[in-house]
């Protein structure tokens, strides 16, 4: 054993070890309960969970090239800086959505807010997408979202406007609320983790870094291959799912 390093201090940092494992444990857990896996994170320090896919896996759609931009400068430039933001505060002990719930209007957090909420929203978008996904789904999802909106191609309409129409930055998401789903669109960093009754399904991100590489300003063009092709109904069913549970 090295002599800077005590029997005393070895158990230590065991404790620490454990600790550590077991805070880990409990957030994968409750992200779990909540069918956002990877996405409720532990907390001191957050980290920049992997994506469920490989970079080139969503061409091509979505060139490796976006997504070495999108999740590793600007996903990754949330982290970092939502680390440095809460760094020696309170909310350095809280988990990711509730950094986002804890700061969601007010205008003194609003560097922290617009940061987490990011992080939770991109982590959302990655998981709302898979390679040879989009178009109709299947099963008993197919059928709540006919329900809902009266066909898929009504479903599909709606959800292809609202990101076309979201002025500037921001998100389009299917939502369950009420026991129907919806489509809404939020601006910037908002997002539907902070709304009561409002369960996150899926999302498109809308900001410009999400196509500006692969399709300049065709938004809308990114918008339907995203739709046709990468869309991740199971994500979306989970979701639902575990919804209807809590």
């Amino acid at each position: 054993m090295p002599n800077d390093v005590t029997p005393q201090s070895t158990s230590i940092l065991s404790r620490r070890t454990l600790l550590k494992t077991a805070a880990t444990a409990t957030a994968t857990m409750a992200a779990t309960r909540l069918g956002f896996p990877s996405i409720v994170q532990g907390a001191a320090p957050i980290t920049l969970p992997a994506l469920p896919w490989a970079d080139s896996a969503l061409e091509p759609h979505i060139s490796a090239r976006t997504i070495g931009f999108h999740y590793g400068k600007h996903h990754k430039g949330y982290v970092d800086k939502l680390n440095e933001l809460v760094a020696g505060t309170p909310l350095a002990d809280t988990p990711l959505d509730g950094i986002v719930k804890a700061t969601a209007g007010d205008a003194a957090k609003a560097a922290v807010f617009n940061n987490s909420a990011q992080i939770w929203n991109h982590t959302f978008y990655w998981n709302s997408l898979r390679p040879k996904g989009g178009g109709r789904p299947a099963g008993d999802f197919a059928a709540t979202l006919e329900a809902s909106f009266g066909s898929y191609d009504a479903f599909k309409k709606e959800l292809g406007d609202a990101a076309l129409g979201q002025f500037g930055s921001g998100w389009a998401w299917l939502v369950s609320s009420g026991g129907k789903l919806r489509v809404v669109k939020t601006p910037n960093a908002e997002t539907p983790l902070t709304q009561n009754g409002v369960t996150p399904l899926l999302t498109l991100d809308v900001w410009e870094h999400a196509y500006y590489l692969d399709y300049q300003n065709r938004r809308k063009d990114y918008i339907a291959a995203v739709i046709d092709n990468l869309l991740n109904w199971d994500f979306a069913a989970r979701n639902l799912a575990q919804a209807a549970k809590s």
